[in-house]
């Protein structure tokens, strides 16, 4: 039987070829997020080996829930005593000792715009000469203040060369810089721009307060990284640990590790609908293929093969075609890696090495889309297995279609079902379980319509057919039975689209909810005229200064965060960001709305604690929290709950607490809200913001709405993402469409020959096939919009508190889905339309 499945294959081939390609489609992307998760992972790996190649590291003791990824790491303040370095250097068995000194910096390239590379950081290193790290490739090291040199990749995204003077803002302000030499620091840097200063810089202006980051210490040869690691420990004050370099790159590796098993995550997500929207394609063409075999499978039967034998002919056929998709969607993905690998590297993130296909990806990739094809053509092939001989053997061969009651009965029950999830969920959610209602809710829906798409298509499709039967007559209503004859084929058919449109659907739902609650949020909660913003996150320390100087601003709040440690009682620390607002500012410049408590006279002593935040930890007012920062431990105690959307961090305090906590010079500004004057209009503060910040480079000055723009965009830079991904769907339930629509095409053969003989022409006939193809996609759409609007509907109610309050529906954007499907319906009807055009009549008439 397997012989006869595999001539089976090569005697149909083009009715297969469309399955193997929703395969390939699908596994593409299961194989391809495999290949970038290594790729990625080796990358940032290589960064971890070039960013700390020490065998021993003096460090700061990290705080519960710090990190390098989040930029937490040192998350108290403390830094390590340069003094510490001179010490460790004249032990015994230490070759080198090297401190480590890093700091914020914007550099200016040759174009006069600031050198930056997606969302890579920008900073500086203090240049240190025995370095065994750094390989000065060409030029030398800066030795003197006003001189740097560029990391390699650096050098060649900004423009420069060794020996141009540029600008760059080191320390908050403006200084003219030389480039005299670059560097190599051994590997990849991601496109981060890395600039080293000379050692005079780095220690008054990355290290003022005389501490550094970690020391690096290199071993001397015959002397193991155990013997460093016990020599140096007993040097380390209490605050510090002496830990081995193999160590801290793998503690480093598995946080970055953790972070990339989210995007796997979210990759295969959208993998697996679209090996989901695959496998409708899959079930239609092997349900249609044993309709039009069916005198093929009786006459095998006929001669002695068993069920159990016809069954699994079905499925070898699946197979191949799961086998022969899988092996496409593999080289499919290792396309899609190298595409987006130059896509990357023309934004200057480079990612390392070959592109890896390891044995674990090709074995889960292949049994993936072998899997999901016989899955889906399981039941067409039991249908094959059960029909009788005599029955399939008549001249008149006609499948019998099972009633759809029960199938009916259970989309109902499944629908209920999901919609009893998502009430409840909807009447609590402030529940822990809300989120797990709400999802397997909005499964149980999607499910259940997919059951009763084959009840409702008859009439749905009647309704839409309307106008093709008012105005194009006889091919609207020769369209319209040839739709509604087959209600489970159409079902099946526009069920892959309706899955497709059901996500974009919600989507465009949630995207437009969220820009217009962040415009409400904006405008509620912000009295600034004017927001300064940085592209590098934090706003250097002379812009601060500058624009809180001016005349045209009534009032300038600053925004200043750190990450310290957080604890109630003795208890360990734990990271957490801290807000430090001017007096004055809520209230002010930001509004908030109290929970519990009070935040009139917020001072020394206090802090607020956002609502999200207190319920997480169990704070309250009344409670007290220990903060520790360079100047030691404070505690505080809550003396407010609120919420708010504007700032993001799960505490608040008084500048001048943030201030005893930590050195300005180590505190961060991303945000500074502006207020005008008395008689200075918005325009005029705007144009005086930016002349004073336009030294800067990287500071930008938005008017509320430009704000409230921006953040708009930064949801439709996600939605993009979004849409490309889900379009892979869109494009499978297409070919799904195609693939039945040519499959219904060969079925109908003799139907055609005998219209065509009565007078039905050949632009008539195409018509009448493009109708088809337009009323399934239009059914699946429609279907699939109303329920992933409906699905979207609900979660402002279960979200408004994180912002998510105002529910709005992109009607537009929803009419040009319905517009998008009517073509895509047309572009689906090209190939099987002019097939049955190209007919021969007496030879379609004959056809058996």
């Amino acid at each position: 039987m397997g012989r006869v499945a595999l001539r089976g294959i090569r005697a149909h081939l083009v009715r297969f070829l469309l399955s193997v390609l929703a395969v390939a489609l699908g596994v593409a992307f299961v194989a391809g997020t495999f290949a970038l998760r290594t790729m990625l992972s080796g990358t940032f790996d290589g960064i971890v080996d070039a960013a700390a190649p020490g065998d021993v590291y003096v460090r700061v003791q990290q705080a519960e829930g710090s990190s390098v990824v989040t930029g937490t790491a040192n998350a108290t303040g403390e830094s390590v005593p340069r003094d510490l370095v001179e010490e460790i250097a004249a032990v015994d068995g230490v070759a080198h000792a090297v401190p480590g000194v890093s700091g914020p910096i914007v550099l200016v390239g040759a174009d006069g715009t600031a050198v930056q590379s997606t969302q890579a950081p920008s900073f500086a290193l203090m240049y240190v000469p025995d370095d065994p790290s750094l390989d000065v490739v060409e030029g030398r090291g800066p030795q003197r203040p006003g001189e740097v040199a560029l990391e390699s990749a650096t050098l060649e995204s900004s423009g420069l060369a060794v020996g141009d003077t540029t600008d760059a803002v080191l320390g908050g302000e403006v200084t003219q810089v030389e480039v005299v030499g670059r560097v190599d620091l051994g590997g990849p840097m991601a496109g981060a721009t890395i600039v080293l200063v000379d050692a005079q810089t780095g220690q008054d202006v990355l290290a003022p307060e005389g501490g550094v980051n970690d020391i690096a210490v290199y071993a001397a040869d015959g002397t193991s990284v155990a013997q460093l690691v016990d020599r140096i420990s007993p040097l380390a004050p209490d605050g510090l640990e002496v830990v081995a370099g193999d160590a801290l790159r793998a503690e480093n590796k598995t946080e970055i590790a953790s972070q990339l098993g989210f995007i796997t995550t979210f990759l295969l997500v959208f993998a697996a609908i679209a090996l989901f929207v695959g496998a409708f394609i899959i079930s239609n063409t092997f349900a249609m293929s044993v309709r039009q075999r069916m005198r093929e499978l009786a006459l095998l039967r006929a001669v002695g093969a068993s069920p159990v034998q016809v069954f699994s002919s079905v499925l070898v056929q699946a197979a191949v075609v799961g086998l022969l998709g899988s092996a496409l969607g593999i080289a499919g993905g290792v396309g899609l890696v190298s595409a987006l690998r130059v896509g990357l590297g023309t934004v200057g993130m480079d990612l390392v090495g070959t592109i890896p296909l390891d044995v674990t990806t090709v074995v889960v990739s292949l049994v993936v889309g072998t899997v999901v094809s016989v899955l889906a053509a399981a039941l067409p092939a039991r249908r094959a297995a059960l029909v009788p001989p005599v029955e399939a053997m008549r001249d008149d061969v006609a499948t019998p279609e099972k009633s759809l009651r029960w199938r009916a009965l259970g989309g109902l029950v499944v629908t209920g079902a999901g919609v009893a999830s998502l009430v409840v969920a909807l009447l609590r959610p402030e529940a822990d379980s809300a989120e797990l209602w709400l999802g397997s809710g909005a499964a149980a829906v999607l499910v259940g319509v997919l059951m009763l798409s084959p009840v409702v298509a008859r009439s749905a499709v009647g309704v839409l057919a309307w106008p093709f039967v008012r105005l194009l007559r006889p091919v609207g209503r020769l369209a319209r039975g040839n739709v509604v004859r087959n209600p489970r084929r159409t079902a099946n058919t526009a069920g892959a689209l309706m899955i497709g449109m059901a996500l974009v659907g919600a989507v465009s739902v949630i995207a437009v909810t969220a820009q217009q609650s962040v415009a409400g949020v904006v405008e509620a909660q912000t009295n600034a005229d004017v927001v300064v913003r940085s592209a590098t996150q934090v706003i250097p320390a002379g812009a601060v200064d500058d624009v809180v100087a001016l005349p045209e601003a009534g009032r300038a709040d600053p925004i200043a965060f750190a990450p310290l440690g957080v604890a109630v009682g003795d208890a360990t620390p734990e990271v957490q960001y801290v807000i430090g607002l001017d007096s004055g500012t809520l209230g002010g410049s930001v509004e908030v709305d109290v929970v519990d408590g009070s935040l009139d006279g917020l001072g020394a002593g206090e802090v607020a604690v956002l609502e999200s935040a207190a319920e997480e930890h169990g704070w309250g007012v009344g409670d007290t929290l220990r903060v520790s920062g360079t100047g030691g431990p404070q505690d505080l105690a809550v003396t407010a709950v609120f919420t708010t959307n504007i700032l993001g961090s799960p505490l608040v305090v008084d500048r001048g607490v943030l201030d005893g906590l930590l050195p300005r010079e180590q505190q961060m500004v991303d945000t500074i809200l502006v207020s005008a004057a008395a008689g200075v209009s918005t325009a005029q503060l705007q144009d005086a913001v930016a002349e004073t910040v336009a030294p800067y480079i990287v500071v930008s000055v938005l008017t509320r709405e430009e704000f409230v723009s921006s953040l708009a965009d930064q949801v439709n830079q996600v939605l993009v993402i979004l849409y490309a991904l889900l379009g892979l769907s869109v494009v499978i339930a297409v070919l799904g469409i195609v693939n039945t629509l040519a499959l219904s095409v060969i079925e109908r053969t003799r139907e055609i020959g005998l219209l065509r003989a009565v007078g039905l022409g050949r632009l008539q006939l195409a018509g009448t096939v493009t109708i088809e193809s337009v009323l399934t996609a239009v059914f699946g759409t429609v279907l699939g919009l109303v329920v992933g609007v409906a699905l979207a509907s609900t979660l402002p109610t279960l979200f408004a508190d994180e912002g998510l309050s105002t529910l709005v529906i992109p009607w537009g954007s929803l009419a040009g889905m319905l517009v998008l499907a009517v073509v895509v319906g047309v572009l689906a009807a090209v190939w099987p339309g002019s097939r049955a055009a190209r007919m021969k009549v007496l030879d379609a008439v004959a056809y058996e």
